[in-house]
């Protein structure tokens, strides 16, 4: 047992993985750093890659194998292309949908290609309790999944408006949950003495690109602008007992062949992390004995 997990003894310890695309590698960065101090989380919640990541690592994957599974994909170019073609979408649509979004995912197949072999069907079979959030696309408002299918609440949080199709569910079509609730700490109240939030929503810092969005750009961006909005507004009113900021701010939500600046960012959170978790357990300490 590490140091920290000694001092963490008796405290039960949940974590929230916010939305943000790429920037969401960090996730498994954060994960894994508390594999290594020990700490085994009693719950999930994620939106978006932070519910991918998420459902992976709660189905029994640690964070360096996560790592690891992620590295061998996204390091081979050629075969990330061909998984990023088989995800593509393949319903008839009309011909302006298609020009307007050739590159439109479907989630599910996203799902099929980029998860660890062997990831569960449902979310009963995880072997850490899992909270996925999306966004209803007809009653414009949260969804909130913790049972039944996995992988359609998964593909409807993750459907980036424009990215990726927005899924059937049983309660109807998803989209992202990062356009209600991009960092989920609020659906782990009171089931974990020390809550954890990792948010890669873009927190911070000025894009040195002088250049004209694209379309597509525009689109991703504005869609991060909301989500660090939300973010910043929860936090300001309910903080999380500890929150992980990486500095992942510069990246888009599709720049995965950044994965090692990326992963990088979450491994400079380690000492952030550990000090907020001690930090947490000792005002836990201080109100026991008040």
């Amino acid at each position: 047992m590490t140091k920290t997990a000694e001092l963490l003894a008796g405290k039960s310890v949940a974590v929230a993985l916010g939305g943000g695309g790429a920037r969401g590698l960090a996730h498994i960065s954060v994960l894994q750093a508390l594999d290594d101090m020990g700490v085994r989380p009693v719950a999930i919640s994620g939106t978006s890659i932070g519910a991918i990541i998420g459902a992976a690592y709660a189905a029994g994957f640690s964070g360096a194998e996560l790592r690891a599974h992620t590295e061998a994909i996204l390091g081979n170019r050629i075969g990330l292309a061909r998984k990023l073609l088989y995800a593509r979408a393949r319903r008839r649509q009309p011909l302006l949908t298609r020009l307007a979004h050739p590159l439109l995912f479907d989630g599910a197949r996203f799902l099929e290609v980029f998860w660890p072999k062997g990831m569960p069907e449902r979310f009963e079979d995880l072997e850490i309790p899992m909270t996925v959030v999306a966004t209803d696309f007809r009653r414009r408002c949260e969804a909130v999944f913790s049972q039944g299918p996995l992988r359609p609440a998964v593909a409807g949080s993750m459907a980036i408006p424009g990215v990726v199709r927005a899924p059937r569910s049983e309660i109807g079509y998803l989209v992202d949950g990062g356009l209600v609730n991009p960092l989920p700490y609020d659906h782990l109240a009171g089931r974990a003495d020390i809550v954890v939030a990792v948010n890669v929503s873009g927190n911070s810092g000025v894009e040195s690109d002088a250049r004209a969005p694209s379309p597509i750009q525009t689109m991703i961006v504005a869609t991060q602008i909301l989500m660090n909005t939300i973010s910043a507004r929860m936090i300001e009113e309910s903080p999380p007992d500890v929150l992980i900021a990486p500095a992942v701010h510069q990246y888009l939500a599709l720049d995965l062949f950044k994965t090692s600046r990326i992963f990088m960012a979450g491994d400079a959170c380690r000492d952030a992390l550990r000090k907020g978790l001690l930090q947490a357990a000792e005002r836990l300490e201080a109100q026991r004995l008040a």
